[in-house]
């Protein structure tokens, strides 16, 4: 079975926001009892992880992108009329999938574990795309 569903996320700043409600509930929709969720995420300044929901975590991840690709650092792309090099580079660093096992119809995630859209611009209005494959 395959079922896909997409979301919307209006995303206010640099920030991870949590999706797991979202995708939670395409995979109860799904009818799917053992299988595979893809999240997908279809920018190229946003990314999909999955991490700990913890504040100073989710802090000292957006310090550390600010250091490794800060704004305005005469990147080649920011010569052109957008200025977002750095967001770019940011979401390279989280990628813009992953996948999570489904058992008995519910994700397979860690005690500690969600799954976060990482957003490197913002404010946005970000889409992300889940695909759920299994029987």
């Amino acid at each position: 079975m395959f079922f896909r569903q997409e979301h919307r996320v209006d995303t206010k700043k640099e920030e991870f926001k949590e999706v797991n409600r979202l995708v939670r509930e395409t995979v109860k929709e799904s009818g799917v009892e053992n299988g595979f969720c893809l999240v997908f995420c279809p920018h190229t300044t946003a990314g999909i992880t999955v991490n700990e929901r913890e504040s100073g975590l989710k802090k000292d991840f957006l310090n550390y992108f600010k250091k490794i690709a800060p704004r305005e650092q005469g990147y080649e792309h920011d010569k052109g009329p957008e200025t977002n090099a750095h967001a770019h580079i940011r979401s390279v660093l989280t990628g813009n999938n992953t996948v999570i096992p489904v058992e008995n119809s519910e994700l397979v995630l860690g005690t500690w574990q969600n799954i976060f859209l990482v957003e490197g611009d913002g404010p946005r209005k970000r889409s992300i795309k889940v695909y759920v494959y299994g029987e």
